[in-house]
């Protein structure tokens, strides 16, 4: 045998967005990249700010000793200091450069997170719809993932929540805006979820982390703002990258902050800081720490995601498509015509027209466009939705 077992098994429920992404490749390949309209992948079209590549070239012309040398841990103290300073603006919160590291990214905050947390087989819970690697997140540290399925407008379902929290239960996830669905939750859900954590806290004798992953904390519409988590709950995680408002997946930056009030604060930093080594992703790119303490603040003009936003949901609107116009992110989650998403998914790419099937977040009956695409793409799209949904009708 070549590969374990628990290896074998996630193979073979790998990805939707990466299978989707891999036929898209396949059938450009076929017709010709013009051709196929792909929604699959969230890999942002927009290119950084001018800021970004200047602040490069900056740091890449100052006289630095020892730039390329290992680092603590957590990563440099003034950039976690920078970085604090500004979340500290949006938490309402005061945080110290102690209370936060740097990341490989917000996968790698929140594997940080889990690895610290969870015992042998606790639980993880998240309500649906939900980014599909939080599983693998979990299971990379002995814990197992337990959804939770979310209200029709996307709301967590609270007293569902609160009837499958026990003595096992580790920490919620919640990820606002939402991938796959856009949605903000407003204020007083989050005050409520913080309210039954702390009830449940008291009751199963541990402290129940609310983990928030928030990736698109910028990427936000029509005046729409990310109400802030650490007033809110004490025992909460907040996990963030620079992917998205920056538009630098690729550079695989990002930070997990503690709110400065959870219980056992310097036990839980420690043992984050340990877990970002022995982990083995051990510090965030050098560079991109350099490059990210003079950019707080910074992001890609959001104004054109939502140009694209309301050029797709016009369009799929007057073809008569039935879903929630997202409040932030760049995807879109409508409801499948006939209600099969697989089915309609895959009656999809024979219009080459690619997207993600529901399922592959925990609410079947849906699927996902990412547009954050040219406008051609999405322009040209339409009349392969059109075919698609006349199939179906």
């Amino acid at each position: 045998m070549a590969i374990s077992e628990r290896v074998r098994k996630r193979m073979e429920s790998a990805s939707w967005i990466r299978q989707m992404f891999e036929m898209g490749n396949a059938l450009k390949a076929k017709h010709g990249t013009a051709k196929v309209c792909d929604f699959s992948l969230g890999n942002p079209n927009v290119e950084p700010p001018e800021e970004f590549t200047s602040t490069l070239k900056d740091i890449l012309h100052e006289e630095i000793r020892g730039r390329h040398r290992y680092m603590p841990n957590g990563g440099y103290p003034e950039v976690r200091r920078k970085v604090a300073e500004y979340v500290s603006g949006e938490q309402g919160v005061s945080l110290k450069g102690d209370h936060l590291i740097l990341t490989c990214g917000a996968g790698g905050g929140l594997n940080v997170a889990l690895k610290t947390i969870i015992n042998p087989g606790d639980r993880v819970l998240v309500s649906t719809p939900f980014f599909m690697e939080y599983a693998s997140y979990a299971d990379n540290h002995g814990g197992v993932l337990q959804t939770v399925p979310g209200l029709k407008n996307f709301e967590p379902d609270i007293d569902a929540i609160a009837s499958r929290i026990t003595d096992k239960t580790a920490a919620l996830i919640i990820n606002s805006p939402n991938n796959p669905s856009g949605h903000v939750y407003p204020e007083d859900t989050v005050q409520a979820l913080g309210a039954l954590l702390k009830k449940k806290s008291k009751e199963t004798g541990r402290a129940i982390y609310l983990i928030s992953d928030e990736p698109y904390r910028k990427i936000v519409y029509d005046g729409m703002v990310v109400p802030p988590i650490f007033p809110l709950y004490k025992h909460s995680i907040i996990v963030s990258s620079y992917s998205k408002d920056l538009s630098i997946p690729g550079e695989r930056i990002g930070w997990l902050a503690v709110n400065p009030a959870a219980d056992d604060l310097d036990e839980l930093m420690n043992g984050i800081v340990l877990c970002n080594r022995i982990l083995g992703y051990v510090n965030a790119p050098a560079l991109m720490q350099r490059a990210i303490e003079r950019l707080q603040g910074f992001s890609v003009n959001i104004e054109l995601y939502q140009h694209k936003r309301d050029l797709l949901c016009g369009g799929l609107s007057k073809l008569g498509y039935d879903f929630i116009k997202p409040k932030g992110t760049f995807y879109l989650f409508p409801r499948a015509p006939g209600g099969d998403d697989m089915q309609f998914v895959q009656a999809l790419q024979e219009e080459l027209v690619l997207a993600v099937p529901g399922s592959g977040f925990g609410s079947p009956g849906h699927f996902r466009i990412a547009y954050c695409v040219e406008d051609e793409v999405i322009e040209t799209s339409m009349q392969g939705f059109e075919r698609a949904i006349r199939k179906v009708q």
